[in-house]
């Protein structure tokens, strides 16, 4: 049967006639549909960026498989099947990969001097044609899925696909090329210190101190800034103009959730995407998994996944299985106009994608990522939750939303920010061999002279509540951080020159703030000896004077923390926390065995992912609005 239709095609016309009925009047004819679900359709088609076979698949009424078959009726085209005959790979050498992906076609068979190019939308394919005039064939269009297509294109390109996911980023903003020797410059102070604890053990300690000091200040000063701005804002509000509605026409948004050995999450991260209340026919959810990862394979073939929810798996290449590689492979085959990323146990507020397409509407271009509030579902697990819950509203409901205000540099998230995805192309995606691709995504677009904002959404996630995986995920995080100032700090006048004074003074602080604060905690301890009365070997190096005032420094920063805290947690939903603050000293010692943890593994694996366990707790209720 498909030799005949293949030799039908030799004498077929190069553009197949058009039916003289539209989509919508072939499905009522053939009974898939009935005029009030059609009405209905076109009503939403009116404000929503997506074709009209679509939204009834989103809307449930129909299959896709039905649309296909309409629109072979309608069109008079062929309907290919590139899984039962896929297409010869030779073909597919006419175009670069990048030409098939963006037009999302591939070419199908060749008959004679006929080219069959299959796509799902027979509407843009002019524009194919066109750009194909040159290969030296007539080009004809046949019938075949988004997926289909997709899966062909990945089936047939992996290998290029996978090596290009792993080198998006230009060699001098990545690390896959770090070495203990490629930023000489800090072997040179630790080989230093070193020497002098051998030399002469009470200048070396007097170095820590001034260290440990100076980390202390940069971070209190970069939260103190955030905390004013953050404030600043707070009573500035009433006076600002009301934020405009959502545009007119709705885009098309992607969102990718990279998911790695997840048994336990697969059906509460259904059901917490269900809830979300953008139009379906215009969302993008796609599941990122591993090639190798049998285990999330297996269990989602258990789950029953809506249409707008699909999965791509990520060649195995070289052994590297970090998320940032999976998220830049993926992004090949994303749809959306603005791109989005989520962890696996993430539960978003229902409406956030509303209202993240509402406020790229209404910013300017610069800004090319929106960072959304990240908290957690289970902060009454334990007391190591509620200390977690307090960190991350303090830093993300408070300190980040006055540091974006400032336009200093924002080091995302790792979830629950959205980019517009033509600007990510151009910053080349994220550095696949970075255990903290986030943050090092933030420095990069603010050196590309970009913005990001905060945006007014929340995403609920589980709080590590345990001790030693709290301890391996802290590490990975603090490992990222130190490869990403390196890197960054391998040029410090280009640095300085791309991100100006103030911006390149915040990355300062943010970095050497935050890893100085776990690796130097042990210095700090010292101070407290002399509170209590016990000698400590600070006596030999600082006059009682100065210890007074850095116990008094010590202190500020301490009532600042607690300030920021109070704050952050005081809303209705989380005021149950705010005597849990008072404890938050007890919750940080901790991190420094996850620093030395990531100090010990930048020298030895550098870009292993120690990977956190999800599913562990349930959500407490349904999350705050």
């Amino acid at each position: 049967m498909v030799e005949l239709n293949l030799q039908h095609f030799a004498h077929a016309a190069p553009i197949p006639a058009q039916g003289s009925k539209p989509l919508g009047a072939y499905l009522i004819d053939s009974g898939l549909i009935t005029q009030s679900q059609l009405d209905e359709a076109l009503l939403l088609q009116a404000w929503q960026q997506a074709p009209l076979g679509e939204i009834l698949v989103s809307e449930g009424w129909i299959t896709r498989q039905d649309v296909q078959g309409a629109l072979s009726e309608q069109s008079g085209l062929q309907i290919a099947d590139p899984e039962c005959l896929p297409p010869n790979p030779d073909l597919c050498q006419i175009k670069p990969v990048d030409f098939w992906l963006n037009h999302n076609v591939i070419p199908w068979k060749r008959v004679g001097p006929i080219l069959l190019v299959a796509t799902a939308r027979p509407d843009r394919f002019p524009i194919v044609r066109e750009e194909l005039k040159d290969c030296g064939h007539t080009i004809i269009p046949v019938l075949a899925g988004n997926d289909q297509i997709d899966d062909t294109i990945a089936r047939l390109f992996s290998a290029p696909l996978a090596e290009a996911a792993e080198t998006r980023v230009e060699p001098e903003q990545s690390c896959r090329s770090w070495s203990l020797r490629s930023p000489a410059w800090p072997v040179v102070i630790l080989v230093g210190v070193a020497t002098l604890f051998i030399a002469n053990p009470l200048v070396g300690l007097s170095f820590l101190v001034a260290a440990a000091v100076l980390s202390l200040c940069l971070f209190m000063c970069l939260r103190i800034s955030g905390f004013l701005a953050f404030i600043w804002h707070r009573c500035a509000q009433k006076a600002e103009t009301a934020v405009p509605g959502p545009p007119q026409s709705l885009p098309c948004v992607s969102v990718m959730v990279p998911l790695y050995k997840e048994r336990e999450i697969a059906d509460a991260l259904i059901l917490r995407l269900r809830r979300l209340t953008y139009p379906k026919a215009l969302l993008d959810i796609i599941l990122v998994l591993e090639e190798t990862d049998e285990v999330t394979r297996s269990t989602l073939a258990k789950v029953d996944l809506p249409s707008w929810i699909r999965t791509i798996e990520v060649p195995e290449l070289n052994g590297l299985t970090t998320k940032p590689r999976a998220m830049n492979y993926a992004l090949d085959f994303c749809r959306g106009d603005i791109l989005g990323v989520w962890d696996a146990e993430d539960a978003p507020q229902p409406d956030q994608i509303e209202r993240v397409v509402r406020h790229f509407a209404s910013v300017k271009e610069d800004v090319v990522c929106l960072q959304g509030v990240l908290d957690y579902y289970n902060p009454r697990t334990n007391w190591r939750s509620r200390c977690f819950t307090i960190e991350y509203n303090s830093w993300f409901r408070v300190v980040l939303q006055g540091i974006a205000r400032l336009g200093l540099v924002v080091p995302l998230g790792g979830t629950t920010f959205f980019f517009r995805r033509d600007k990510l192309l151009e910053l080349g995606r994220w550095d696949a061999h970075n255990v903290t691709e986030d943050a090092d995504l933030g420095v990069r677009l603010a050196r590309a002279g970009y913005r990001t904002e905060m945006v007014d959404t929340a995403t609920f996630e589980e709080a590590n509540f345990r001790a030693w995986p709290w301890v391996r995920q802290r590490s990975r995080w603090l490992k990222g951080f130190m490869i990403t100032y390196l890197v960054h700090m391998r040029a410090p006048l280009r640095l300085l020159k791309d991100l100006g004074l103030l911006r390149f003074l915040g990355v300062q602080a943010f970095f050497l703030g935050t890893v100085g604060q776990f690796l130097l905690a042990p210095v700090l301890w010292l101070f407290w000896l002399k509170c209590l009365g016990v000698p400590s070997p600070l006596d030999a190096i600082l006059p009682v004077n100065a210890i007074t005032v850095l116990i008094g420094l010590f202190l500020a920063a301490e009532v600042t923390n607690a300030t920021i805290g109070i704050v952050a947690v005081w809303a209705r939903e989380r005021r149950f926390l705010v005597p849990w603050v008072l404890a938050m000293p007890l919750y940080f010692p901790l991190g420094v065995l996850a620093a030395y943890k990531a100090l010990w593994e930048l020298v030895l694996n550098p870009f292993f992912w120690d990977k956190t366990q999800h599913g562990q707790a349930s959500e407490e209720g349904p999350p705050p609005a």
